[in-house]
């Protein structure tokens, strides 16, 4: 019977844990609640340097990728796209492996993460996973906004 428990314990663990990581995957989030300070905010500034491309006139998506990563194919279609249908919006495509150093200043810890920058190169939004193409337009609807 306590066997019959412990599995019924984990099932139930593992179930939460599923849905969870479901729902936050992928999922644009706003950066601190907008509760930062302005030394922190200029931080957590890219510029064209640091990413190796021209900024959007509007908003920059940039994007860390890996060889290895299936979901960064589909996201690189998403984020395309989505940069093609928006006017004034740029894609940037970044290879994890080859820029360790920026990778380990932003905190990146898996593959793809989407970036979404405001005009000046202000990271406004945040995400890890394949995100979905509504939830980009609405990220990108907020950094044009802000």
């Amino acid at each position: 019977m306590t066997g019959l428990m412990v599995c019924i314990a984990v099932l139930a663990a593992a179930s939460a844990f599923g849905v969870w990581h479901r729902r936050r995957n992928g999922r644009l989030t706003v950066r601190d609640g907008g509760k930062r300070h302005a030394a922190e905010a200029d931080a957590e500034r890219l510029s064209a340097a640091d990413i190796g491309a021209e900024l959007g006139e509007r908003a920059t998506l940039v994007q860390f990728s890996s060889a290895f990563c299936q979901p960064c194919r589909a996201t690189r279609r998403t984020l395309a796209e989505v940069a093609g249908i928006v006017e004034g919006v740029a894609h940037v495509e970044i290879d994890a492996e080859a820029h360790l150093d920026l990778v380990r200043s932003l905190n990146i810890l898996r593959t793809p993460t989407v970036l979404v920058l405001d005009a000046g190169g202000a990271i406004v939004r945040r995400g890890a996973g394949q995100p979905r193409k509504a939830d980009v337009i609405a990220a990108l609807g907020a950094a044009v906004r802000d």
